[in-house]
């Protein structure tokens, strides 16, 4: 293949990747507490060409890689609902679950009660406190909560979430279900607990349809020139054939 096509085809590579990306967020739209995504490229340098007829042996070749996945933390509009069961962070803190798999961490603060009284995600993962699972009463029909994760019942106090914050939220890693692992967690400092009301996903819907088209358009025009390259090549070798007829 000729170095163009090459390069291109590192490009449609990394598009391709982009696009899963975006898809991804446009997915997740109406997602309670979902961070989109964005990718990160950078410049792959060849110092050697694949092909050996430039006047410089040496010529180095530009390359597109995509190089990491970023997490956009900003914070989601928030949704007032009134149900004392959602809860949202106002901050870059998050929750704290327990999974099959160990501790995880999310923005979704869309919980509820199960049979045998403990507080728990959409998934039936049991939410956290300092000291283990959040548990209520039979007799326990209402419950607040502090802005500092305090769970107080009408039968007296109840734990306090545990609300955990990162150095390097970016270190984290998607774990499905709307959870993140990994990182050092850290108890939170500046976040705030909001009862009655979901974070929204931060993504916006708008910019994420404009950049698909935007990632469409930038993969058909690649498209376009590798198949010029290939008519380029084959018109080539029709000529040649032809000469020494």
């Amino acid at each position: 293949m000729e170095n163009a096509q090459l390069i291109s085809l590192s490009r449609q590579i990394a598009l391709q990747r982009q696009m899963d990306v975006v898809a991804n967020n446009i997915a997740n739209i109406n997602t309670t507490g979902f961070k989109s995504e964005q990718l990160l490229f950078e410049e792959y340098v060849m110092p050697v060409a694949r092909h050996q007829d430039f006047q410089r042996l040496d010529q180095p070749l530009s390359y597109v890689q995509d190089w990491a996945t970023v997490h956009d933390l900003a914070n989601g509009p928030m949704l007032q609902t009134g149900n004392d069961l959602d809860m949202a962070l106002n901050g870059e803190g998050f929750f704290a679950v327990q999974t099959p798999a160990g501790e995880r961490w999310t923005r979704s603060g869309s919980f509820q009660i199960n049979s045998t009284g403990t507080l728990v995600d959409l998934s039936g993962n049991p939410v956290l406190g300092e000291g283990g699972p959040i548990q209520f009463g039979a007799t326990e029909t209402s419950f607040t909560v502090a802005s500092d994760g305090t769970v107080a019942t009408d039968a007296g106090p109840n734990g306090r979430l545990r609300i955990v914050e990162f150095a390097n939220p970016q270190a984290l890693t998607r774990d499905g279900s709307n959870l993140f692992a990994g990182g050092t967690p850290t108890p939170a400092t500046g976040t705030s607990v909001m009862q009655g009301f979901l974070e929204r996903s931060n993504v916006s819907g708008v910019s994420e349809m404009a950049e698909m088209i935007r990632v469409t358009r930038s993969y058909e025009s690649l498209a376009s020139l590798t198949e010029k390259q290939d008519e380029l090549r084959r018109s080539a070798i029709q000529r040649l054939g032809d000469a020494n007829a």
